[in-house]
C-alpha cells in the first residue's frame, strides 16, 4: 500500500465529469478517479473547510463514528475493474467495510484519516508525472485554489 494525498477535485472537459486527483506521498504517480458531482462537492467542502448549514452525509458519518466511540483508521483504495474503483474503510476494531473511493475520501478528509492505495491499482491506473511536467500539475493546483463547490452543481 502507498500513502496518498488528495490534490483536489476538478471538472474534466468536455464530459463535465468531476474527478478527484490523488498523489503518492513518496513518489511521482497521480491517481485520477472519476466521481459524482455530489461527492466532488463534499470533497471540495472538506478541503476548503466549509461547514454546511446542515450536515452532509459524510459529516453525519463522522459524527456517528464520534458518538459511538469508533475511529476510522485507514481508507484503502484496493481495486480497479473496468475503470471502476473500489475502496475499504478500516476501523480501529479491525472491521472493514467496502465503499466507493469518493465517499471514503470525503470521510477521510473530515476525520484526518490517511488514505492508501494498493500498488496494483497504481500500476494499472496511476499516471507518472516526471518532475519536468510538474508545472502542469501546478496549474491544476492553481485551478483548485479558485474552484468553488458550486462549480460542481449539475445544471437544471
Amino acid at each position: 500500500m502507498r500513502e496518498m494525498d488528495v490534490v483536489g477535485v476538478r471538472v474534466e472537459m468536455p464530459s463535465n465529469q468531476p474527478i478527484v486527483l490523488l498523489r503518492e506521498v513518496t513518489g511521482e504517480r497521480y491517481l485520477p478517479i472519476w466521481i459524482g458531482a455530489v461527492e466532488a462537492t463534499a470533497i471540495a467542502f472538506a478541503q476548503q473547510g466549509v461547514t454546511p448549514p446542515r450536515p452532509l452525509t459524510h459529516d453525519l458519518m463522522r459524527d456517528v463514528l464520534e458518538a459511538t466511540g469508533q475511529r476510522l483508521d485507514e481508507v484503502r483504495i484496493v481495486d480497479v475493474q473496468d475503470g471502476i474503483f473500489f475502496a475499504q474503510l478500516v476501523f480501529d476494531g479491525g472491521a472493514e467495510v467496502g465503499a466507493r473511493p469518493s465517499d471514503s475520501i470525503a470521510l477521510a478528509l473530515r476525520t484526518g484519516t490517511r488514505i492508501v492505495c494498493a500498488e496494483a491499482v497504481l500500476e494499472e491506473a496511476g499516471l507518472a508525472v516526471p518532475a519536468e511536467q510538474e508545472d502542469e500539475v501546478e496549474r491544476f493546483r492553481e485551478f483548485l485554489d479558485h474552484v468553488s463547490p458550486d462549480d460542481f452543481e449539475e445544471a437544471p
